[in-house]
């Protein structure tokens, strides 16, 4: 395996609000999560934050996340307790009311391959060369294409694309989407936050890593493209390739 992660501040935001992590364990078993945090007085930051430190705490006491219903379980429970932090944060932090955060994450041990999601982080498989979205967003618009009122196109210019129907810190109880991916012809993980995907499109990201470039090469040309045609949000990718005789 060969893996990569980062995020960016972007060109037009002052602070970045993402977090992101790829962690592995000796069981070669890997977990990988976006966190992209919102709103709440510059605490969006601190709402991604939990999400990915309380992941990260979790994952590490555990010698080994077990077999795939296990894993969905553990995951369920662990978003829930993200979210009761994120309340309790806010109440005791008044001037962080309003503050929250989406999370992408995935799963990848010997016998199976999680995805779970919350809010407009995105979650992709790529196969042969393509990328395919796994994940679907937690969004105003999703929402209204899906009941035939907007088409995929007028979704992608609605002036409020960016309202979430779902988010951590924003509903209790919270439940995350869990999807699983029985395919053994995967080549590589990638998840990011709309920061990227906003500015790229997936031909262009695709392009990108289907080039000669290293996986940390491809993940920081692609951050600085987005940057070049505008940067204007936080950018995080975390970046897992597969190579010859992996999982």
């Amino acid at each position: 395996m060969k893996s990569f992660y980062i995020t960016d501040a972007g060109k037009i935001r002052e602070h970045n609000e993402d977090n992101v992590i790829i962690l592995s364990n000796d069981n070669e078993e890997y977990i990988l999560a976006v966190a992209d945090g919102m709103g709440g007085h510059k605490a969006g930051e601190v709402a991604s934050a939990i999400a990915i430190n309380h992941l990260t705490e979790e994952f590490y006491r555990l010698d080994t996340i077990g077999d795939k219903e296990t894993a969905i379980d553990w995951l369920r429970n662990i978003v829930t307790e993200i979210n009761n932090k994120i309340f309790d944060y806010t109440k005791e932090n008044p001037d962080s009311k309003g503050m929250g955060t989406t999370l992408v994450c995935a799963i990848q041990t010997k016998n199976y391959l999680l995805y779970g999601n919350i809010g407009d982080s995105s979650g992709f498989v790529i196969k042969n060369n393509k990328m395919h979205k796994v994940t679907k967003d937690h969004t105003l618009v999703n929402l209204l294409v899906s009941t035939g009122e907007l088409t995929e196109e007028e979704a992608k210019y609605h002036p409020r694309k960016n309202v979430l129907m779902r988010a951590l810190g924003a509903n209790n109880p919270i439940d995350i989407d869990i999807f699983d991916v029985g395919d053994s012809k995967i080549s590589g993980i990638f998840l990011c936050s709309d920061g990227l995907t906003n500015m790229l499109t997936i031909e262009q990201i695709e392009k990108v890593l289907n080039s000669e470039l290293t996986v940390e090469e491809a993940v920081i040309k692609l951050i600085k493209k987005a940057n070049a045609r505008g940067g204007k949000d936080n950018i995080s990718i975390a970046y897992l390739k597969k190579e010859s005789g992996d999982l």
